[in-house]
């Protein structure tokens, strides 16, 4: 049990609600602060920061979606008496390149690489639960998922395992000082495998049908999306589609000493509970 408070940002999100609860149940003290969080905590709001930041030893960094405020929020933190950040990356990072994808986790890795703080960056792929949590599960509920993703596999990861990873790196400090951790699941899937493996264990028929990056962008704003967020969804696909990212790596069975989660896994767990059922 440690006295030590950490502040974990985005914690009403996928990753942050889970990084949360096991620093609890860790008997950590945990600050759990979000845009609708009862500790309200806003990228776009610098002025909220710092009493956020007081009293608080180590920092779970989960960036916006544009590049730049990470610089200036570690400069704080540093101020603030922060001795640790712990920053939600993406999987491969160093390898994308002249993509457009990314150029807020690329900065916020910068901001925090090169901070005087003791950090870890971690890498993890796309999740399991973009399926039943996040845009995938409306399509998947009505019978059809269409992406711009073809014969590339992708080594899909649970959140349990990336929240699992979090909160071992938060709970053990100095073990994981300048450290990079690539994860991923324990083998790569494409799309149409993980839609094929969904239809079969929920008794559902669901179909996977590949579409270009421009159809997917149309699709996203004639559903709502802004432009910009469309167009960036649909440049994470066409960086997936080069194959820089397709491979598995060994992150965590490095920090958690096990085999990740497979993917087949996750599939009976939400298909038991009826998640994708219309």
């Amino acid at each position: 049990m440690s006295n030590d408070t950490v502040l974990v940002l985005g914690a009403t999100g996928k990753t942050g609600r889970r990084v949360a609860a096991r620093l609890r149940l860790h008997g950590t003290p945990v600050r759990a602060a979000s845009r609708s969080s009862e500790i309200r905590f806003d990228w776009a709001d610098p002025g909220g920061w710092d009493s956020t930041l007081d009293g608080i030893t180590a920092v779970y960094v989960v960036p916006p979606p544009v590049p730049g405020p990470v610089h200036e929020f570690v400069a704080r933190a540093e101020a603030a008496g922060v001795r640790r950040l712990v920053l939600l990356s993406g999987h491969g990072a160093d390898t994308w390149g002249d993509s457009a994808f990314g150029l807020d986790m690329r900065s916020a890795e910068e901001a925090v690489r090169g901070s005087a703080l003791e950090w870890t960056v971690l890498r993890p792929s796309n999740f399991d639960q973009n399926f039943d949590e996040d845009l995938f599960r409306a399509p998947l509920a009505a019978g059809e998922l269409a992406l711009p993703a073809g014969a590339v596999p992708e080594p899909f990861i649970d959140l349990e395992d990336v929240a699992d990873a979090a909160a071992a790196v938060l709970t053990e400090p100095g073990r994981h000082a300048g450290r990079i951790y690539e994860l991923t699941g324990p083998r790569a899937l494409t799309f149409a495998e993980a839609v094929e493996m969904i239809s079969r264990a929920s008794g559902l028929s669901i179909g996977y049908r590949q579409i270009s990056p421009a159809e997917y962008t149309a699709a996203l704003i004639e559903q709502g999306w802004s432009e910009d967020a469309a167009q960036h969804v649909a440049d994470m696909f066409v960086l997936m589609e080069r194959g820089v990212i397709a491979g598995t790596t060994d992150g965590i069975a490095t920090l958690l000493g096990r085999t990740p989660r497979t993917f087949e896994d996750y599939v009976v767990r939400v298909a038991a509970a009826g998640t994708w059922r219309r």
